[in-house]
């Protein structure tokens, strides 16, 4: 490609800045292959080769000068070597030394063998932490393998999880720093697994969180990778926890009870209660910085002939069904730009009682999928025509399963702008799931989850008590 550093750049203005950047490094360069590539060096290095391959004792009828009675084999010889002189020096002349290190250290690398670091977990109703988790487990080695527990293994040692083990199998195929997934991996790990992993998977390190992992008989489910010399530890992302988020939308759903309630005893309408500006995002202990951000960022923009597509939505507890739809608008471009509302925004088009998940929450989950390039936080209800002109926006998408798809009906489309434009597209949704369905699934088993939480809680405390610092990010 022409973006190989082995092509010049095939401008004449580019050529000209770029040799005249190179000047000082190409004079050291050529300075470095003279001293090195002597005449003497040469044509003795000849007669040792000829004498090594042929076994004819050939160094002394080499001629320092040049004399003709030299052998053709001895020509040849020559002729090679002096090519390869002639490479090496043109390598001394194109490259600077900074860069001639780099690729050096590209080829070392190559040749070692790539550590693979396996983290295992149930991923249920998985949020940033776990995305956090896997993204230091990548950091820890080249490639990152990903053990999904099977439902069955959940029920039996923590109670019935949220999401299903192929909901929970997709959401992690689609984090960005995860390389391979294995399904069904078992709660705890087994010799007889863990020497598969070894074997089989060539893993070199399990990792697991600075928080303990305990099985119903009390032992530590990392015993034997400890015991074996192959774990290593992570810090644990604070603030987070799926046993958090069900009691957030377990309580939230409490609260748009009552408010119903409320709203027909006193004769209000939902319309006119959802018309609120407050945000009924339950307190979150999480604790957002810029450093965070970056870290989940890609940090590349679009090119300049990027086709670049945009959708928007509130992403609140960043399911199966946004992963594929977002999965699916990549697929029309060459950059998806995604869209979060603020919770304000949300709480006054979905009620008082969302979002489950607060801004920078959502952001951080949607940011760690690997179909997203961009997000917005805090995107605008409308899209505007000065919003498509800045970000160069090619297309605006939906989805045909979402919270809300009476768009069309509202006094004010927000899709008005890109319809009118002819770049609004509604696009087939693989999935029919969305919030409200994760919800519905937490009330419905309600009292199971409530064990299963109170259980945990315990455990998040303790853990909460003994608490010292842990270095890492």
């Amino acid at each position: 490609t022409l973006s190989s550093p082995f092509f010049l750049p095939f401008t004449s203005t580019g050529a000209f800045q770029y040799l005249q950047t190179r000047t000082e490094g190409t004079l050291r360069s050529l300075s470095r292959a003279l001293q090195f590539l002597s005449i003497e060096f040469l044509w003795t290095l000849v007669a040792e080769i000829l004498r090594f391959c042929t076994g004819e004792e050939m160094a002394g009828s080499v001629d320092m000068v040049g004399g003709g009675g030299r052998s053709e084999k001895v020509k040849v010889a020559a002729t090679c070597l002096l090519l390869a002189a002639v490479g090496i020096s043109l390598w001394g002349l194109y490259f600077g030394d900074g860069e001639a290190k780099q690729w050096r250290g590209m080829l070392r690398r190559k040749k070692k063998k790539a550590i693979r670091v396996y983290m295992d977990g149930c991923f249920d109703m998985m949020h940033y932490g776990h995305c956090n988790a896997l993204r230091q487990a990548r950091a820890l080695g080249d490639e990152l393998v990903v053990g999904v527990v099977s439902d069955a293994e959940i029920i039996a040692n923590k109670g019935p999880p949220v999401t299903p083990h192929h909901e929970r199998m997709v959401m992690v195929k689609a984090v960005k720093w995860v390389d391979e997934v294995i399904a069904d991996a078992p709660y705890a790990i087994t010799e007889e697994f863990m020497k598969k992993l070894f074997e089989e998977h060539s893993i070199d390190y399990i990792i697991h969180g600075d928080d303990p992992c305990v099985l119903p008989d009390g032992t530590d489910a990392y015993a034997l990778a400890k015991k074996a010399g192959r774990y290593k530890q992570i810090k644990r992302t604070e603030g987070v926890s799926t046993t958090d988020i069900v009691e957030r939308s377990v309580s939230e759903t409490r609260q748009s009870h009552s408010s119903l309630q409320r709203q027909f005893s006193h004769g209000h309408s939902q319309k006119f209660e959802e018309g609120g500006t407050g945000s009924g995002t339950r307190v979150s202990h999480f604790l957002p910085t810029s450093r965070r951000i970056v870290q989940f960022s890609n940090g590349k923009g679009p090119g300049p002939h990027a086709r670049i597509v945009y959708i928007d939505g509130a992403f609140d507890l960043f399911h199966a069904g946004h992963v594929e739809i977002l999965r699916i608008a990549r697929g029309l471009g060459d950059f998806l730009l995604v869209g979060i509302h603020n919770d304000q925004t949300v709480s006054a088009k979905r009620g008082t009682h969302r979002p489950i998940m607060n801004l920078h929450e959502r952001s951080l989950s949607v940011l760690a999928c690997r179909y997203v390039d961009e997000v917005i936080i805090g995107a605008p209800w409308e899209i505007s025509k000065d919003m498509i002109t800045t970000f160069n926006i090619s297309s605006v998408v939906h989805g045909t399963v979402a919270e809300n798809n009476d768009f069309e009906k509202e006094e004010s489309n927000p899709y008005a702008v890109p319809i009118s434009m002819g770049i609004f597209k509604v696009l087939d949704s693989p999935l029919d799931i969305t919030t409200t369905t994760i919800i519905k699934r937490i009330v419905s088993n309600n009292e199971a989850y409530q064990k299963r939480n109170e259980k945990k809680s315990q455990s998040e405390r303790r853990y909460y008590e003994d608490k010292t610092h842990v270095s890492g990010d």
